[in-house]
């Protein structure tokens, strides 16, 4: 089954809503900072392009995870190139700072992973197993059938006049009287 337009957009603005907030969630509670508004709106953006190309089928648990993980690195990336004021600086991430405080990003972005693909997999099935009922019930409702007007013959009466013969002819014709 194949998701239209509506459906498609409806289906990627969750996805990347839930990824990018869920992302700077773990984000902050990892030890980095709270992303800022433009730098969650440009994560918005690049997790909005690849999710309404792959939105346009369903896509098993494995595939949401799959693409979630990749999401996520890249989320942490950005989160980490832009600070919390939204310019960019290279040494604000926890990279080279030593194990401690990556363990705790990465445990908690792989939390964030896990909470989002389990609940967009759990939604996923849910959207479509909605639209396989609704659709069943569509294909049992009675098509409503085209109602055409009926179909007037045309008829060209003429009077045609009574022969001579029959003028004169009495006919006597019926049932038989009773005795």
């Amino acid at each position: 089954m194949r998701a239209e337009l509506p459906l498609r957009l409806a289906r990627t603005a969750a996805f990347a809503a839930v990824c990018v907030g869920l992302a700077a969630l773990a984000h902050a509670l990892g030890g980095g900072s709270v992303p800022a508004p433009a730098t969650a709106g440009l994560g918005l953006g690049a997790a909005l392009l690849p999710a309404l190309v792959l939105g346009g089928r369903e896509r098993s648990p494995a595939a949401i995870g799959g693409w979630l993980v990749c999401a996520q690195l890249g989320l942490h990336e950005l989160f980490g190139l832009y600070g919390d004021d939204g310019t960019a600086y290279i040494d604000a991430h926890l990279h080279g700072r030593g194990l401690g405080p990556a363990v705790g990003m990465l445990l908690a972005h792989l939390t964030a992973t896990l909470v989002t693909g389990w609940w967009l997999a759990r939604g996923e099935t849910a959207i479509w197993a909605l639209l396989r009922r609704l659709g069943l019930r569509l294909a049992l409702l009675p098509r409503p059938v085209a109602v055409r007007p009926p179909v007037l013959a045309i008829v060209c009466v003429r009077a045609l006049p009574t022969p001579p013969v029959f003028l004169r002819c009495v006919t006597r014709r019926g049932p038989p009287l009773p005795a």
